[in-house]
C-alpha cells in the first residue's frame, strides 16, 4: 500500500500497519511525539490500522487537534484519580474543549484543597506510565460492564447509542472509561497540566438533570505553555467584569431582587447614560425615529405575533390563563409588535419607506438560572433595538446602513477586533419552529447570503440558528474566559408583515407587503458594559469614564482654588470631581490610580498663585503644569473624538 505524507512523499509498505507503526517508522522523534492521525482528511486514532492507499498526516500536541487528544488523555488520567480518592464518586463524561478538558461526576463539590490533592494523585498515575488499551464490546456487554462498575450515566450513554454504534472502551491500568477516543499510546507522555476550578454542572446542561460536580483542567505539551496559559488566566481575573465590576461598584446582584437582575450603580449607570446618548444622536443623524411603547402587553399582541407559540416559554407571564374571565399579560421580551402599531397608525406609501423606528428598550426574557452570569447574560435588560420598514428593493441597502452603523459602534468602542459573523439559518428538518414555508424561507435566506457576498461579509453558516420568522446575521464576539455572544444582530423579517396586516401603496397604485429589518445598533447596553470592562481592565476610554477628572488640593488650604477649577471644567461637559479630604498628597494620588481614573488636576501655592494646574493622566504620567483653558480644550477634544488613549507613552 501507498501512505501519501503531509509533505507530498510516498511510502510503500508491504502490509497494513497502525498510524503509530508508521510514525514509528518516519522517526524516533516523531514516535515520541505522536498524538493523534489524519487519515484522508479524518482524525482517527494512533492504534487506527491502515491497510490501503491513503493521505497521513501525522499530529502532534502542536496540531490543535493532536493538543485535544493529549488532553482528552489527561481527562481521563483525572478521572482515574477521582475514582481513586473517591470510590464512590459516579463518572459522567470528560471531553476536550478549547481551553484544556473538563470531566463531570456525580460527587460533592470539590475544594480547592481538593484539586491538589487530585493533582497529586495524577501524578502519581501518570509516573506509572500505564499503556492505554482500546477494546470494543457488544452493546449488551458494554451496559453490563459499565452496571458492574456501578456507572449509571455511562449506562445510559450506551442505550442512547445508535443501534449500529461500535461501543468502544480505553482501559488504563485498572480504569477502564466507555469512550470513542482517540487518546495517546500511554500517560507516560504528559507533562504539563493543571486543574483549574470546580462548578456545577447539569447533566447533559439540562437544568431538568441532576446537578453534577464539574472539574475544569488545561494541559500543553510543554510546561513553558502551561505557564504562559497560567498567566494569561491570572490576567483574565483581573479583567473578569463579574469581578471587576463589583470591585469598580459599577453593579452589583443582591439575592432578595433576584437571578439576572443586576443593580446598576451611579458609576455603572453613568457609563450606560452616556453610552444611550452616543447611540439615540447617532441613530437620529442617520434618520431614526424615536418611539417609546409599554413594558408590558396583553397575550393577544404576541398571539398575532406568535412569540406566544414560539417564545412563550422564554416570557414572563402574568396572569392566570386557566381563568376565561382573567386578563393574560407577559413583559416584553421585544419591541417590534409595539413598533408595527405606531407604523399601523397611517397609511404609507413607496414614498415613506424606509422608515426606521429606534427605541432604548427595557425588555424580560426568562432565561434558564444556569445560564446567568454577571451583566452577560441577564432577565432584565436595555438594547438598542430598531426595526426598518422597507420596500423590496431596499433591502440591500437599509441591511448594508445596519451593518455600518454596528461596525461603526464597535469601532468606536475598540471592541472591532476579533468579532466574527453568522449567517444563521433555519432547519428544515424542524418546520414547526418557524413561520412560512420552504420557498419563503429558501428564497428570504439566498437574498441575505447575496447581501453578505456583496458586501464582503466573511461569514460562517449555522443551521436551525435564524429567528423563527426569519434568518438573520449574528455578531459574535468572545468575553475573557472564550465564551462566544452574539452582542449585535440584523434579522429579516418575512413574515410579521402578513400577520400585523402591514402594507404600503406602491407606485402602481396597489398594497404591497414590505420587508422588515430588525437590528440592534450595539446591542445589550449591560452586555455591551461588561465587554467593556474586559477590554480596558476598568481603565475606561476618557469618554466612557464616569470621573473623568479629579482635582486633588496639597492641603485644606487649596481647597478653595480647587473647587473654581473643578466648577470650570463642570461648566464645560467635564465629569470632574474634588477631593477635599485632610490626606497627604500621595495617598490621594494612589486613591485615584486605584479608581482607575484617566487624568489628576494637583493644586498647591505655586498653581494658585499662577493661576495654573499640575496635571498627571495614567497615559503620559506627569505631565507637568499647563494652562487651564488649553487643558479643558485637550480633554473636549479627547472626550469630543471618542479618542482611545493608551499607556504605551506612560513615563
Amino acid at each position: 500500500m501507498k501512505v501519501t505524507l503531509k509533505d507530498g512523499s510516498v511510502k510503500e509498505y508491504e502490509k497494513g500497519m497502525s498510524v503509530y507503526e508508521i510514525a514509528a517508522d518516519l522517526s524516533e522523534g516523531l514516535k515520541r511525539a505522536a498524538a493523534a492521525g489524519e487519515v484522508d482528511g479524518e482524525v482517527v486514532d494512533l492504534r487506527t490500522m491502515i491497510n490501503k492507499d491513503c493521505s497521513l498526516n501525522i499530529l502532534t500536541a502542536s496540531d490543535p487537534r493532536g493538543l485535544a487528544t493529549l488532553r482528552h488523555t489527561t481527562s481521563h488520567v483525572l478521572a482515574e484519580a477521582v475514582k481513586r480518592l473517591y470510590p464512590d464518586a459516579k463518572l459522567a463524561i470528560g471531553p476536550s474543549i478549547d481551553t484544556g478538558f473538563y470531566y463531570d461526576f456525580e460527587c460533592e463539590p470539590f475544594t480547592r484543597e481538593d484539586l491538589d490533592a487530585i493533582e497529586k494523585e495524577m501524578k502519581k498515575i501518570i509516573k506509572e506510565g500505564a499503556k492505554l488499551e482500546r477494546f470494543e464490546l457488544p452493546r449488551e456487554e458494554a451496559i453490563q460492564l459499565m452496571k458492574e462498575k456501578g456507572e449509571p450515566y455511562k449506562v445510559e450513554l450506551i442505550q442512547d447509542l445508535p443501534m449500529d454504534a461500535v461501543i468502544s472502551f480505553y482501559r488504563q491500568g485498572e480504569f477502564v472509561d466507555l469512550c470513542a477516543g482517540p487518546h495517546l499510546m500511554s500517560t507516560k507522555t504528559i507533562k504539563a497540566y493543571k486543574l483549574i476550578s470546580s462548578s456545577g454542572a447539569y447533566w447533559r446542561g439540562n437544568e431538568k438533570n441532576k446537578m453534577l460536580t464539574r472539574i475544569y483542567g488545561t494541559a500543553f505539551d510543554k510546561k513553558e505553555e502551561l505557564n504562559a496559559y497560567l498567566e494569561h488566566l491570572e490576567d483574565i481575573k483581573k479583567r473578569d467584569h463579574n469581578k471587576l465590576g463589583r470591585e469598580m461598584e459599577l453593579f452589583t446582584t443582591v439575592d432578595v431582587i433576584g437571578q439576572g437582575l443586576p443593580l446598576l450603580m451611579p458609576k455603572g449607570t453613568k457609563i450606560i447614560q452616556t453610552l444611550q446618548r452616543w447611540i439615540e444622536d447617532e441613530e437620529e443623524r442617520r434618520g431614526y425615529m424615536r418611539t417609546k411603547t409599554p413594558l408590558i402587553a396583553k397575550k393577544d399582541l404576541y398571539v398575532i405575533s406568535d412569540h406566544w407559540g414560539h417564545y412563550k416559554e422564554g416570557m414572563f407571564v402574568l396572569g392566570d390563563e386557566e381563568d376565561e374571565n382573567s386578563e393574560v399579560f407577559a413583559l416584553r421580551p421585544m419591541t417590534c409588535p409595539f413598533q408595527y402599531y405606531v407604523y399601523k397608525q397611517s397609511q404609507k406609501s413607496y414614498r415613506d419607506l424606509p422608515c426606521r423606528y429606534g427605541e432604548t428598550s427595557t425588555l424580560f426574557r426568562n432565561e434558564d438560572s444556569g445560564e446567568m452570569h454577571g451583566l452577560i447574560r441577564v432577565r432584565q435588560f436595555t438594547i438598542s433595538e430598531g426595526h426598518l420598514i422597507v420596500t423590496p428593493e431596499q433591502v440591500e441597502e437599509e441591511f448594508a446602513g445596519c451593518l455600518d452603523l454596528a461596525r461603526y459602534c464597535l469601532k468606536t468602542l475598540g471592541l472591532e477586533e476579533g468579532v466574527t459573523y453568522q449567517f444563521s439559518k433555519w432547519d428544515p428538518n424542524n418546520k414547526e419552529k418557524y413561520l412560512g414555508d420552504l420557498e419563503q424561507w429558501e428564497k428570504t435566506q439566498q437574498k441575505m447570503r447575496e447581501i453578505l457576498e456583496h458586501l464582503g461579509v466573511p461569514f460562517t453558516e449555522a443551521e436551525g440558528e435564524a429567528a423563527f420568522y426569519g434568518p438573520k446575521l449574528d455578531i459574535q464576539t468572545k468575553n475573557v474566559y472564550g465564551k462566544e455572544d452574539t452582542i449585535i444582530t440584523i434579522q429579516l423579517d418575512f413574515a410579521l408583515a402578513e400577520r400585523f396586516d402591514m402594507f404600503y401603496i406602491d407606485k402602481d397604485g396597489e398594497k404591497k407587503r414590505p420587508f422588515i429589518i430588525h437590528r440592534t445598533s450595539i446591542g445589550c447596553y449591560e452586555r455591551t458594559l461588561a465587554l467593556l470592562i474586559e477590554k480596558y481592565a476598568g481603565l475606561f476610554p476618557t469618554w466612557l469614564c464616569p470621573e473623568q477628572v479629579r482635582v486633588l488640593p496639597i492641603s485644606e488650604k487649596y481647597n478653595s482654588y480647587a473647587g473654581k477649577v473643578c466648577e470650570e471644567l463642570k461648566d464645560n461637559g467635564i465629569l470632574a470631581a474634588v477631593d477635599e479630604r485632610a490626606e497627604k498628597i500621595g495617598y490621594k494620588i494612589r486613591e485615584a490610580r486605584l479608581d482607575k481614573l484617566p487624568y489628576m488636576i494637583i493644586v498647591g501655592e505655586k498653581e494658585e498663585e499662577e493661576k495654573k494646574i499640575s496635571v498627571r493622566s495614567r497615559f503620559l504620567g506627569d505631565e507637568g503644569q499647563k494652562d487651564l483653558h488649553d487643558f479643558i480644550n485637550e480633554i473636549c477634544e479627547e472626550i469630543r473624538t471618542k479618542r482611545i488613549r493608551t499607556e504605551e507613552n506612560k513615563n
